[in-house]
């Protein structure tokens, strides 16, 4: 922090400004995006308000695809940049689910706290909030209890990037697996998310978000199932 030491206070004028002063000063004054003309934010807005509003495909693929140019940067391979677009994607998982709770009906507006209310929240709310439809289907892997997969046959963060044929591995649904990831862990279900390569021949763009519970999670589920 700075020092004050060695600054006297300036002496303030006594005169009241006079209105003359006063309108010039308004026009003087330069708007900025915080703070717009009305004098009104973003945060006065109704959160209802643009529940149904839509990003323009063209808006979201430039805003994406600078995403992905901004983690590329300084990165040592694809697993490394996968890691970033997650790393971004979590915060909006994180805030998106009050927001979409808050917009559910009475009746269905409460934070899921197990493993398949939460899935069931990925599939359907959050997927129609993001993409305008739910994910394609939810699978339990039969080697391993604690994990699942959501599937998407045409992931929309991958339709508008070019990847090149020496990074033929990298998928940038990575930035989705954060949100999930930030869902599940603002549910309080501690969770690992990635995205996987999954295409066949009617879907080559398929991808697989594979969800790992952390052992607690699955131990606690065991628990709360004993109990019915």
């Amino acid at each position: 922090m700075a020092s004050t030491q060695g600054f006297k206070p300036l002496p303030q004028s006594n005169v009241p400004p006079t209105p003359s002063h006063q309108a010039a000063s308004a026009q003087r004054a330069p708007q900025n995006l915080r703070t717009p003309s009305n004098r009104k934010t973003i945060y006065d807005r109704n959160l209802n308000r643009t529940r149904t509003a839509e990003l323009s495909r063209a808006s979201f693929a430039y805003l994406f695809s600078e995403m992905v140019s901004y983690a590329q940067k300084r990165v040592t391979g694809i697993q490394d940049l996968e890691r970033r677009l997650n790393e971004q994607g979590y915060p909006l998982g994180l805030r998106l689910l009050p927001l979409i709770i808050y917009r559910e009906p009475v009746r269905t507006s409460v934070r899921p706290n197990r493993i398949l209310p939460v899935l069931q929240f990925v599939h359907g709310p959050l997927w129609r909030h993001l993409f305008g439809r739910t994910a394609d289907a939810i699978e339990h892997s039969s080697s391993a209890i604690n994990e699942y997969m959501i599937s998407d046959n045409e992931p929309l963060v991958n339709q508008y990037i070019s990847v090149p044929k020496e990074m033929n591995q990298l998928n940038c649904a990575a930035y989705v697996a954060g949100v999930i990831e930030g869902v599940c862990d603002g549910c309080g279900l501690k969770a690992g998310v990635s995205a996987h390569n999954g295409g066949t021949e009617m879907w080559p763009g398929k991808t697989i978000f594979l969800i790992r519970f952390d052992e607690g999670v699955v131990e606690r589920e065991g628990l709360l199932e004993g109990k019915k």
